[in-house]
């Protein structure tokens, strides 16, 4: 069955779903949510909490990706951001947060302008791998080249490749390209690579040896890539494709398991909660966890399309510090809006649908139901 729509007489286009458009159906069987496990393991690293930071200034820095580590998530450091330009970067991350909105973007141009060191790379590893939690770092493919043996050399147990889109099949007339499956192949560590939107884009991600991919384009509170570049994919269509992609993968491969990453568009409880529905086995999270009251944002969230040199491609959004860390992820909550205890939240929602793990989640029923929140009220 098709679900294209005709547009006009000579385009038609395919219907696809937001995070927004679908809810969760409750079967026969409720559990109790204290039987409910969040575990999620990806090679040889286990964690209690399916929840990844987002490689963004506003949202991880060393100290937030080692207490994200000790509550049981994953910390992913942007190793192209502040922390590897500046030895100090803490008087950049409150100008970025006193700035007015007219001046934002010229002035983070600015304060990204000045250039990545490798030894600050090291040092910032060092020091997450010293906290004794499970270390990961984010590059993007046109950085990977120039920095990734700094990055192995500094201990990564993780290693992210992120860009607003990445390809398997990238080709340029200027530059040779990032080889993935054969850098994939060559490297010691597991990588997770996207973001990726389509179940073709991400059978060939996988077919690279990528440990797991990054599902979003276009999405997140600080984005504009669907204003700028008129781009956009749908989070439920998009995690559902890749979820395709993961299970045809798995025959094609003698049963592979790719990992599939929610990455954008995660605002609240509610949409994590949707997301592992779609498919995902994990979620990667910017502005839910930009409102932790240690943030280094400050209260405010901009991810790297915010100060691009040439085409900005987002804002920096003021979200506000609604809770420290811990209370963010495990509660109790104080309001109904779904940005605090985000891990009871989805324990709840899969107690209440009757599963204890997250892959038998996977398989709970939806319906197409956009959402009106003016009925609610």
């Amino acid at each position: 069955m098709s679900n294209e729509i005709e547009i006009g007489r000579g385009k038609r286009g395919r219907r696809a779903f937001s995070l927004d458009d679908i809810a969760v159906v409750p079967a026969r069987r409720t559990r109790d949510p204290r039987d409910v496990s969040l575990e999620w393991q990806i090679d040889a690293y286990r964690f209690d909490l399916p929840f990844i930071s987002a490689p963004m200034d506003s949202v991880a820095s060393p100290a937030t990706a080692i207490a994200l580590g000790r509550l049981g998530g994953l910390g992913v450091l942007d190793l192209e951001g502040l922390w590897t330009r500046y030895e100090d970067p803490q008087p950049h991350l409150d100008e970025i947060a006193a700035l007015p909105a007219d001046r934002a973007t010229a002035r983070m141009q600015e304060i990204y302008s000045a250039p990545i060191r490798a030894e600050l790379i090291t040092a910032r590893l060092a020091e997450i791998r010293e906290a004794g939690v499970t270390v990961a770092g984010a590059l993007t493919p046109q950085r990977t080249q120039e920095f990734w043996r700094t990055v192995v050399d500094a201990g990564v147990d993780l290693f992210v490749i992120r860009g607003t889109t990445v390809s398997a099949e990238h080709v340029s007339t200027n530059t040779e390209p990032l080889d993935l499956k054969r850098f994939i192949y060559e490297l010691d560590v597991p990588v997770i690579v996207g973001g990726a939107a389509t179940y073709t884009a991400s059978l060939h991600l996988m077919r690279t040896g990528a440990a797991g991919v990054l599902v979003g384009f276009g999405g997140g509170a600080a984005a504009t890539t669907r204003r700028t570049l008129g781009i956009h994919a749908p989070m439920a269509s998009a995690i559902a494709d890749v979820h395709a992609a993961r299970r045809d993968y798995m025959d094609e491969s003698g049963g592979r398991y790719v990992h599939v990453i929610a990455d954008g568009g995660l605002d609240t409880s509610g949409d994590i909660v949707k997301a592992f529905a779609m498919g995902a086995d994990a979620v990667m999270l910017g502005t839910a966890l930009a409102r932790a009251a240690e943030a280094p944002g400050g209260g405010f969230h901009w991810g790297a399309e915010a100060h691009h040199s040439q085409l900005p491609r987002g804002h920096r959004v003021e979200v506000g510090s609604v809770a420290p860390l811990e209370q963010l992820l495990f509660g109790p909550g104080t309001t109904a809006n779904g940005e605090v205890n985000l891990a009871g939240a989805l324990r709840r929602a899969m107690a209440t649908t009757g599963y204890l793990d997250l892959k038998e989640f996977q398989r709970v029923d939806v319906v197409v139901s956009p959402y009106q929140p003016q009925s609610e009220m």
